[in-house]
Formats: C-alpha cells, structure tokens, sequence
C-alpha cells in the first residue's frame, strides 16, 4: 500500500472501549473509518465533526446479510477496502454448570460468526485489489484458558485457528490475516473480573497503540513492546500460564471477600 494513500478501514465494535479509541487514533492518522455496531451513540458526534473521515452504521455482525448490505455500501462510497478488524465481541462469565448452551451460541455468535461474516464481505473487494489486511481481536484466554469465562475464551481460540487457517488459504492472494492482542484492559467487558481497576490497562493506551501498529507484517499484533513480549510467552507456555493467572485470581477473589 503506498504510503501516501488515504487508508479506508472496517471496524466492527467500535463505539466503546479499545474499539472506540482505535477509531479516533485512525481520525487522527487521517485514515477513513466505518464502524459497524449495535450502538453508535458514542459515535455520533465524533461522526459529525469529522464527516469525511467516519461512517458509523448500526449493524449487528449476527445478521451476515447486514453487514454485508453495510460493507457493499462502503466500497461504492470510498471504492477500496484496505483494512477489515473484527473487534465486536459478547463476553459472559459464569461456570459451566451454571452457563446454558444458548449462552455459548450466542457468544459464538458474535464473536466467531461475526468475524465470518465481517471476512466474507470484504473477501470479493480485497480480491479484486489484490491486497487487503484483516484483522480479529483476540484474548491470552484463548491461548491460555481461565475459570468461569469459556464461552468467551473458547470464541477467541477459535478465532485464533481461523486467522490460521485463512492465512494459509489467502496467502497468495495479497490479502494476509492478523491477530489483535489486548492485553487486560478497564472497559466494561472486563469489570466483573476480580481483578483491582488499577491492574488493568487504559483502552486509550491500548486502542492508540493497536492502531498505530495494524501496518505491522506480525502475524499477532500488539498495542506495546511489552505486550508482544508477554503474548511470546503465553504462546509458549499456555497450559502454565493460564495455571498461575487462575490461581492469583482466586487468591484475589477469596481477598476481596474477606
């Protein structure tokens, strides 16, 4: 992609939290941006004071139709896609047990599905550009495992083969797939964890630096040098890790109830 082109982005998930701050650091790059959400109430006045650089769309990606209808839409207003990052995402937190298997449909649902659909939409555009990048945001509980959160974990582990396997399947076509990876971040997804607020990362540190390195060539992508150090890690010791990441949350959990 040549430097000095405007960069036209997707990005599902992007009214809140680390979607909603990547979208603003895009603005601020100069890039033009669509947001495909439930909810873009957050979105509407940043869309009003920068009306040539954003484009929210209420869009749930369960409907592949309607994002489809949504993404067919932005190719003929901008006429090239160079970026699609599906960042939507329905965590629930709850033991097995205790969770119904609609609950798993649903997060898989929004989280896997949508990245399917969001990935088929975009696929026929990027093909006939010969090159586009498309990225999903993961979870270390993907990799790693963690208590009372499998529905959620077990989306991002999917998400993390089908990156993979699409990888490989699109790998002479220009068009490459990526991997985001936040590490523990203060947004709403993440409060009914039991870990103290200041453990976790501001999604304004996390959205910036995720979006200044989506031209990365890495096959996972992080906001910080630190975090892509640690996802080496987790990579390399998942089994270990999700271990002594589940045990600390207990022990912080049983504090917290004292």
């Amino acid at each position: 992609m040549e430097q000095s082109a405007v960069k036209n982005i997707i990005i599902t998930g992007g009214n809140e939290g680390i979607g909603y701050e990547m979208v603003r650091q895009f603005i601020r790059d100069g890039c033009r941006v669509a947001v495909l959400d439930v909810h873009i109430s957050n979105l509407t006045q940043l869309a009003t004071d920068n009306p040539d650089h954003l484009l929210p769309f209420l869009c749930d990606v369960r409907d592949s139709e309607t994002v489809k209808k949504c993404v067919s839409e932005i190719s003929s207003k901008w006429g090239r896609i160079d970026f699609a990052i599906h960042n939507a995402c329905k965590c629930t937190f709850g033991s097995l047990e205790e969770t119904d298997e609609s609950v798993y449909q649903e997060v898989f649902a929004v989280n896997y599905y949508g990245a399917i659909h969001l990935t088929k939409a975009v696929l026929p555009i990027m093909k006939s550009q010969n090159k586009g990048k498309i990225l999903f945001t993961s979870s270390g509980v993907g990799i790693t495992g963690f208590q009372n959160i499998s529905p959620y974990a077990s989306s991002k582990g999917a998400i993390e083969a089908l990156a993979k396997c699409l990888n490989l399947e699109y790998q002479n076509t220009g068009i490459s797939f990526h991997l985001l990876h936040p590490p523990l971040t203060r947004t709403h997804s993440s409060k009914p964890l039991p870990v103290p607020e200041e453990f976790k990362v501001d999604p304004q540190v996390v959205g910036q630096g995720l979006a200044k390195n989506i031209d990365k060539d890495s096959f996972v992508i992080c906001h910080s040098l630190a975090q892509s150090l640690q996802m080496k890690m987790t990579y390399l010791f998942p089994v270990a890790l999700g271990k002594f990441v589940g045990s600390r949350m207990k022990k912080i959990e049983t504090q917290n109830k004292d």
